[in-house]
């Protein structure tokens, strides 16, 4: 077809902003698809206090240094706006507003449908929305019972509707932590584990962390999905010490939920005001279903290093343990948009 694009590219944020990237520097004629407003992926739904876990210095996409000094860590609204930057420097195709909601295949091309009803059409498929925007809440007893308020971290804000309120935060990794510590100075808060809480130190012999996993490689080693999804936390000494000191305390994961609160592991029942589940995401492909074996029975997607193992012409960025531990990160998916671009590009020239 005469509108046929090398490329197009499901999701604006940080996997497919990296992408695009590539794409426009190796000649391929794409166009990035995003759902909202603006080329931010979904870091304008995170909380008002998140900061980035790793230095402005290692938290750059490809080809445009992240501003600021290299040292500090950047807040959610200087990741915002350094991507739409991004995207105005690179003078990226992007269409916002278009939630794709179906992609079929009709011979050698993909057709694109998006919730406002158009249609495109494109030789291979990125799909960049896979990380963070589809909230995973484990389902536990009784939590149809409760009258409690119940979210995931992906609806918190800030503290400001929680003051004086008995709080559970479930999760035991950085966002969880970062919640919880917060809405401690306001309210009784506890952190529900299954196990212990990890802590790595946030900084090593006067450098962070991530200088040590950077020139160790560690960063980069095809660890996969086990490690990607590690939980410890990164900590400057603040968070250790406000669990020792019981503000927020950690108990063992409650079992179940009752009318008013939840049944603690020791058999003791307790009301509670609200919970917050810092859980994690599931992988955000539901538009893929229309395709043959392109993903299975749980939504995760078929492939291999971001290859489709099932589908040729459909390929994913941004995805935890994708090729390494740090792919689903900003400072980490640069390096995986190169290596899938590079394979997409020979397939289709």
């Amino acid at each position: 077809m005469e509108n046929t694009l090398d490329c197009i590219v499901i999701g604006g944020g940080q996997a497919g902003l990296a992408s695009a990237y590539y794409l426009k520097k190796w000649g391929l004629q794409y166009l990035i698809l995003e759902a909202t407003e603006q080329a931010a992926g979904s870091w304008p739904k995170h909380y008002d206090s998140l900061t980035l876990f790793s230095p402005a210095r290692y938290s750059s996409l490809p080809g445009l240094r992240f501003p600021g000094d290299p040292n500090h860590y950047p807040t959610k609204d200087e990741v915002i706006s350094y991507f739409n930057e991004y995207t105005k420097y690179h003078k990226f195709n992007v269409h916002t507003g278009e939630k794709v909601t179906e992609v079929r295949k009709n011979g050698k091309e993909f057709v694109i449908v998006t919730a406002k009803g158009n249609i495109f059409y494109s030789r291979a498929v990125i799909s960049a929305t896979g990380a963070f925007s589809k909230p995973n809440v484990p389902v536990i007893e009784g939590s149809e019972r409760f009258n409690g308020k119940m979210i995931h971290s992906s609806q918190y804000r800030n503290i400001n509707d929680y003051k004086n309120q008995r709080v559970v935060v479930v999760g035991g990794g950085n966002s969880a932590i970062q919640i919880a510590y917060e809405l401690a100075q306001i309210s009784n808060v506890s952190i529900a584990t299954r196990k212990p809480i990890s802590f790595i130190p946030q900084r090593f012999l006067g450098k962070d962390i991530h200088f040590w996993l950077k020139i160790t490689g560690v960063d980069t080693l095809p660890y996969g999905k086990k490690f990607s999804l590690n939980t410890s936390v990164m900590d400057m000494g603040v968070y250790k010490e406000a669990i020792l000191n019981k503000k927020p305390d950690r108990k063992p994961m409650f079992t179940n939920y009752t009318g008013e609160g939840v049944m603690w592991s020791d058999g003791k029942e307790e009301k509670i005001d609200s919970v917050i589940y810092a859980t994690g995401y599931k992988p955000n492909v539901n538009y893929l279903t229309t395709l043959n074996d392109a993903i299975d029975q749980l939504g995760n997607p078929l492939q291999n290093k971001g290859i489709s193992t099932t589908m040729d012409g459909v390929y994913y960025v941004g995805l935890s343990g994708q090729r390494s531990f740090s792919s689903a990160t900003i400072r980490g998916v640069g390096a995986d948009a190169k290596y899938v671009i590079k394979r997409l590009k020979k397939s289709i020239l």
